[in-house]
C-alpha cells in the first residue's frame, strides 16, 4: 500500500504530538510544522524516519502557500491535515484589547483557514483527502475567562461543517474532534493549584477521570483512515462526557 502523508501543525508537543506519534505508529509518513526549531528537531528524533518538519510560524500566513507547495513537491502529494495548532489566553472579558482577541484568531482561525486552503488545492488533484480540526470544551459550552479562544474554536465548529459541505464532493472529508480535560504536564499543574476548578471539572465529567493524550490521538486518527470513509462534517467530543454531564 502506498505510504500515506500526513500534516501535524503544532506536532512537537502536547496534543500535537501524540497525534503525529500516533500516524507514525500507523506508518503514516508525518510531517510537523511549528516555530521553534529545537522543538521540531527533538520531536523528530523521537518520531523517527517517518517523521520530518518544516519550520512555519504561523502567525506568517503569507508564508503558508509556499510551505504547502515544497512539501507536496518534496513528497508527492499531501494524504491528511491535522489543524492543531493553537494559543490561548486566560484574561478576564472586560481586560481583553482588540490587540489581544485579534492575536488569538490570527493563529486559531485564519491560519486554519489559510492551511486548509491550501492543502485542499492538492488534495482535489489526487481526489481524495483528509482534514481534521481540533476545537475545544469552549466550543461546547460558556467557559469564563477564554472569550478570544472561545470565539475561535466556535469558528472552527462552523467552518469543520462548511468546508465539509464544498470539499466532500471532491473526495475531501472534513471533520473536528473536541477534547475534553485531558492529562497534560500543564493541565495536571493548572489542576492540582485549583482544587475547586478540578472538583468542577470531574463532577461533571461522568467517566470521573482525565483523558490522556492518546485518546486525542485515537480519535483524530480514525477520522483521518479510511475505517471513517463515510463520515465528514461532525464534532466528536473526545471528554469522558464532560459536554453533557450535569
Amino acid at each position: 500500500m502506498k505510504t500515506k502523508i500526513a500534516i501535524v501543525t503544532g506536532g512537537a508537543s502536547g496534543l500535537g504530538f501524540a497525534i503525529s506519534r500516533k500516524l507514525v505508529e500507523e506508518k503514516v509518513r508525518t510531517v510537523i510544522i511549528g516555530r521553534n526549531e529545537d522543538s521540531l528537531r527533538a520531536a523528530v528524533a523521537e518520531l523517527g524516519e517517518l517523521c520530518s518538519y518544516k519550520v512555519l510560524d504561523l502567525q506568517q500566513i503569507t508564508e503558508i502557500p509556499d510551505c504547502i507547495s515544497s512539501i507536496a513537491a518534496e513528497l508527492g502529494t499531501i494524504d491528511i491535515l491535522v489543524n492543531n495548532a493553537g494559543i490561548n489566553q486566560k484574561k478576564p472579558f472586560l481586560e481583553v484589547t482588540d490587540t489581544d482577541f485579534y492575536h488569538i484568531i490570527h493563529t486559531n482561525v485564519l491560519a486554519v483557514f489559510a492551511m486548509s486552503r491550501e492543502v485542499s488545492k492538492v488534495m482535489i488533484s489526487a481526489g481524495s483527502g483528509a482534514i481534521v480540526n481540533i476545537s475545544s470544551m469552549a466550543a461546547q459550552y460558556g467557559i469564563p475567562k477564554v472569550i478570544a479562544y472561545t470565539a475561535a474554536k466556535s469558528a472552527i465548529e462552523g467552518m469543520t461543517k462548511a468546508m465539509a459541505v464544498e470539499l466532500s464532493p471532491l473526495g475531501i472529508r472534513v471533520n473536528c474532534v473536541a477534547p475534553g480535560f485531558i492529562k497534560t504536564a500543564m493541565s495536571s499543574k493548572a489542576l492540582d493549584s485549583d482544587p475547586e476548578r478540578k472538583s468542577k471539572v470531574l463532577s461533571r465529567t461522568p467517566m470521573g477521570y482525565l483523558g490522556l493524550p492518546e485518546d486525542v490521538a485515537g480519535a483524530v486518527y480514525y477520522l483521518s483512515s479510511e475505517s471513517s470513509k463515510y463520515v465528514t462534517g461532525v464534532i466528536v467530543p473526545v471528554d469522558g462526557g464532560n459536554s453533557i454531564g450535569f
